[in-house]
């Protein structure tokens, strides 16, 4: 039997998760006068989408926009505006500009060029909302941030589980020390909690089958967030609505807004109608409205699609270069030095990444808060408010005040967490999984659950109902089979599996909600349903866990 440690850590408020919108949670919690702990699987230094950088940060700045209403117009028909509610678009877009005077104030340099620049991820003639900046420090950043204000982080200590009382209540949650080779299980005490563990990645194969670290965002995010606060009683939003990354093909790296080129096939012709010439200052917006063109292309034998850098100056050669490493794109430079390439000779074939869970996931309000009272959620795992790095640190920062007030305005927390029942079932799952000495690595789990995602509910294939429904039960199946067979032998192993057996959940999920969604719409294309519904315009589909089974319902958004 695995040790359950005898230290309950006991906090006001619990970040889970040391990413961008985990600690601004923190900051902002700790600001507001709460004890807090951020509790992250690996190391607040090196963890999340944004470990290495980032170079377009969304944001209002009324003297360069004007009209919050012309601003608001041109969020929502960016790739970060889709499926959200707007009421938390809104608030984003008015306290925005207040992240990128801190960062500036702390040290993350917002002004490159010196003033506030907007380039890439726009439209011809449009107002362009995405800051160039220059974010590789980030992490270290927030992390010395964070720890000035008295947080307390936690590294190598993944949370499985939220813990709430019998009135639905947040008490605490429970995590697992991965720190040493024999692992052991950490309960903390709090009056709130912050879910800030990312996208939900490696549910899909990625563009290297079998590969399952070759993705563009952080390998190490897999939703335990979102199916610990779908487990505790939260509402689960959007998921069955995949997005898709593209750019280097093979090469999974992100950033694709950072180059200066056009898309373009190989005859020469634009495959998109916005630019026809590389422009910094646009950037070729085509992936951000067409995310799956490079996979059709493909399979309609009209492609490849290639990135045109071709005809740039030494200047924006140069510039360009720059900004992949402010995006953390650097082993990108480092190959294309060792490789010969030229941008401005050499075209290079961008393709996508496969599905991803980004910005689809748990349902917040305006205040960062859950249907769960106590537990709060910010950054990719919410599925009703993008915005990506902007957006996970905005509302970071209100999910943060938010459950610091919460927590000062709660009753002090006696609740006996080390007696919780989630705790000793988990305990007894976990040390069966480390006590079995024959049976299948994790690794067999996580590719099993790929293939099933991709062949019968992926975005690369077209569902239906009874694909998914076949989908569902085989996912089913497999878990029963992965509960009894499924072996660990060390720390690194038993987070890995259960990362596999979240992912697995959240596949089962997905299927229910693509099963309710009948209509064809943006990425999901259903064959028995292949036209969009109007009726079903801003109406979003919603997984609850009720008595212990999932119900799904609609509503409209916000």
């Amino acid at each position: 039997m695995l040790e359950l440690q005898k230290e309950i850590r006991s906090c006001d408020v619990l970040v889970v998760g040391g990413g961008i919108a985990g600690l601004m949670a923190a900051i902002a919690a700790a600001e507001g006068g709460a004890k807090v702990i951020v509790a992250e699987k690996a190391h607040s230094l090196r963890s999340g989408d944004g470990v290495g950088g980032n170079d377009h940060f969304i944001c209002y700045i009324p003297q360069v926009h004007g009209s919050l209403e012309d601003f608001m117009k041109e969020f929502k028909a960016s790739q970060s505006g889709k499926f959200s509610d707007d009421c938390i678009q809104r608030v984003f877009a008015q306290r925005s500009f207040e992240i990128v005077q801190d960062w500036l104030k702390w040290g993350i340099d917002m002004k490159p060029h010196g003033d506030w620049t907007f380039l890439g991820h726009a439209f011809p003639g449009r107002m362009r909302i995405h800051l160039k900046y220059d974010g590789k420090n980030q992490k270290a950043v927030l992390t010395r941030e964070a720890q000035k204000r008295g947080v307390v982080i936690e590294n190598k200590t993944p949370i499985t589980e939220f813990l709430t009382d019998d009135s639905g209540k947040i008490v605490g949650a429970l995590g697992v020390d991965v720190s040493k080779e024999t692992p052991s299980l950490k309960l903390f005490r709090a009056k709130s909690v912050v879910t800030a563990t990312g996208s939900v990645n490696r549910l899909y194969p990625g563009i290297v089958p079998g590969a399952m670290f070759n993705v563009p965002g952080c390998p190490a995010n897999t939703g335990l967030g979102m199916t610990a606060a779908y487990r505790a009683g939260a509402s689960i939003v959007n998921i069955e609505m995949a997005g898709a990354s593209a750019g280097p093909k093979y090469f999974a790296r992100a950033g694709k807004g950072t180059w200066i080129g056009v898309l373009r096939t190989s005859d020469g012709k634009s495959v998109g109608p916005f630019v026809t010439q590389p422009t910094k200052e646009l950037g070729d917006i085509t992936s951000d409205v067409w995310p799956t063109v490079f996979t059709e292309k493909a399979r309609d034998g009209s492609g490849p699609v290639y990135m045109d850098c071709s005809g740039i100056s030494q200047e924006d050669y140069e510039y360009m270069l720059w900004a992949f490493t402010c995006e953390g794109d650097t082993s990108l430079v480092e190959a294309m030095e060792q490789q010969g390439i030229d941008l401005r000779r050499h075209m290079v074939e961008f393709g996508g990444y496969g599905a991803t869970q980004l910005d689809r996931g748990v349902q917040i309000d305006e205040h960062g808060a859950t249907d769960v009272p106590g537990l709060f959620a910010a950054g990719d795992e919410v599925g009703n408010f993008g915005g990506h790095v902007a957006g996970a640190a905005t509302m970071g920062r209100i999910a943060g005040e938010s459950a610091a007030r919460y927590a000062k305005a709660a009753e002090e927390n006696n609740y006996p967490v080390e007696q919780h029942p989630v705790v000793a079932e988990r305990l007894t799952f976990y040390s069966s999984l480390m006590e079995r000495e024959n049976g299948s690595n994790w690794k067999e789990l996580n590719l099993t659950v790929q293939q099933l995602m991709e062949e019968y509910a992926g975005i690369n294939h077209v569902r239906s109902g009874t694909m998914l429904s076949a989908g569902y039960k085989y996912l089913g199946d497999l878990r029963e089979r992965a509960l009894n067979e499924v072996a660990c032998a060390n720390s690194h192993e038993l987070m890995r599996a259960l990362e596999s057996f979240e992912l697995l959940e959240a596949g089962r999920l997905i299927c229910l909600a693509a099963l309710e969604r009948k209509e064809t719409r943006a990425n999901h294309k259903r064959s028995d349903y292949p036209f969009t519904n109007p009726l079903l315009n801003d109406m979003f589909v919603m997984v609850k866990q009720v008595d212990g089974k999932p119900t799904v319902s609609w509503r409209h958004s916000r």
